[in-house]
């Protein structure tokens, strides 16, 4: 018998050796089967700073991924360069006879992989995908006329009632072990290597790898049941903490949503939905790539927005006078998180109060967020302005105030990142400007000298931000 050559599986954002559907793929195909991971130049190249917590936790979790498949006698070529060049060069030296890799929906990387396709199949290789990061894709969920959900609720209930067993099974590596191609001896490159040094992830209790999303999923699993009760409140440690792991593939999501449809408490079945919503998001950008840069309702492109770079600066410097919106975006700026209710006060305020456009929030936060997911980020973005599926309806505006107040009631957030209202009696914290000038020193907080008065009047935005709107409306009038 011709022994067979083999196969390359190629990691991009799924940095784990357990429950891996293209790495169990290939290695039910028989032959040696070697891995690759690319520090991809065309991405580390765009990036802005040097000390960016997402290559770090990348770096971290590539090397507890080489040390896990060296432990089932496999390895890891870890390279740097365009992955485009480097994955097929990489293949024919090697000699296999097909490239395995986990699907990805964002339109760079689908130009990425069609042209990776096409170079292999230039040298006589296969290049195979496999669903993984989402438990159903783009067209595995569909309206009884075979098209797209535009509304969550809806594709909710159809995304249940598909769910068996089945599609949450995990896909073993240890049986097939024995299949894996011992790696190099090599060293992985250094950060500095990359380009790059070290952040402040390890101060911020962020532990990269598969090893440390188990252990961040173990301490959810403890508090999961009141997750509905504690997600909306940013002092509160209430989220799961496993944006960022499953971000970057370090946890499986058959595994966590597994384990929440099979608990069939509230709060389990509250942070399924989100689960869900992160599967809906998936499929719109897939089914509506332009969502990108463009409205994912056409009409709301008519929109003209403010360019106002004194507000600009302030809502991303966290200096606005609002101080729940200013200690989200200083949380965002110090540690690379925001909670997820601040993500929609902190959005809604730039467009609705201070008129700026989505997209430049929204490429604000894909340059800070740790987590920063396309999909998700620009889902929550245009839900926010109002331009999206399923969004927030236009005339609705979140008051910063009362989100304050019914979110951060005692200020322990705001104090936490807005220091300088610290001594703020809890009742003024969340609108500090109506302290008369005798509380205000009493204080040691004077407004417009230790914190700035609010940028804007939200009452004042907020009739402004109904007539900026108010061009939706007559196009629909027109129609």
């Amino acid at each position: 018998m011709v022994p067979s050559p083999g196969s390359l599986v190629w990691f991009r954002r799924d940095l784990r050796a357990d429950d891996h559907a293209a790495l169990h793929a290939a290695l039910r195909a028989g032959g040696p089967v070697h891995c690759v991971f690319v520090f991809d130049t065309e991405i580390l190249d765009a990036l802005q700073a040097r000390a960016d917590r997402r290559v770090e936790f990348i770096w971290e979790s590539v090397k507890a991924l080489r040390a896990a498949l060296e432990t089932l006698g496999g390895g890891l070529h870890v390279l740097h360069g365009r992955a485009r060049e480097a994955v097929p060069q990489l293949a024919a030296r090697l000699g296999v006879a097909a490239v395995y890799a986990n699907r990805d929906y964002e339109p760079q990387a689908l130009s990425r992989d069609a042209e990776v396709a096409a170079r292999l199949a230039a040298r006589g290789l296969a290049f195979h995908t496999r669903k993984d990061q989402v438990i159903f894709e783009r067209g595995e969920v569909q309206t009884r006329a075979g098209g797209d959900f535009s509304v969550y609720t809806p594709y909710k209930r159809a995304w249940l009632a598909k769910l068996t067993p089945f599609y949450l099974k995990p896909y073993p590596v240890h049986a097939h072990r024995a299949q894996l191609a011992a790696g190099p001896t090599r060293a992985v490159p250094t950060l500095e290597a990359l380009g790059f040094q070290r952040s402040n992830l390890r101060a911020l209790g962020i532990e990269p790898g598969a090893p440390g999303a188990a252990r961040t999923f173990a301490a959810f699993k403890r508090r999961i049941d009141r997750y509905k009760t504690d997600r909306d409140f940013p002092a509160v440690q209430g989220t799961s903490g496993l944006s960022v792991h499953l971000r970057f593939g370090t946890v499986s999501a058959r595994e966590l949503a597994r384990f929440a449809w099979q608990r069939k408490r509230i709060g389990a079945q509250t942070w399924l939905s989100e689960l869900i919503w992160r599967d809906f998001y998936f499929a719109v950008l897939a089914a509506r790539p332009d969502v990108v840069d463009a409205a994912f309702r056409p009409e709301y492109n008519a929109i003209v927005y403010d360019d106002n770079d004194r507000y600009w600066r302030a809502w991303c410097e966290g200096q606005t006078g609002y101080p729940l919106v200013d200690a989200a975006m200083r949380q965002l700026n110090q540690t690379g998180f925001m909670h997820n209710r601040l993500r929609m006060v902190s959005a809604s305020f730039l467009v609705k109060d201070l008129g700026i456009a989505w997209q430049r929030g929204e490429r604000y936060f894909a340059a800070r967020l740790t987590d920063y997911d396309l999909a998700a980020n620009n889902g929550g973005w245009q839900w926010a302005a109002s331009t999206g599926c399923d969004a927030q309806p236009w005339f609705r505006i979140f008051n910063p105030v009362t989100q304050s107040t019914k979110f951060d009631a005692d200020g322990a957030f705001i104090r936490r990142f807005v220091p300088e209202l610290a001594q703020l009696p809890t009742k003024s914290i969340h609108a500090p400007w109506r302290l008369t000038p005798l509380e205000q020193q009493a204080a040691g907080c004077v407004i417009g000298r230790d914190y700035p008065a609010p940028i804007v009047d939200h009452d004042a935005a907020r009739k402004r931000t109904l007539a900026r709107y108010g061009v939706v409306r007559k196009d629909k009038a027109a129609q």
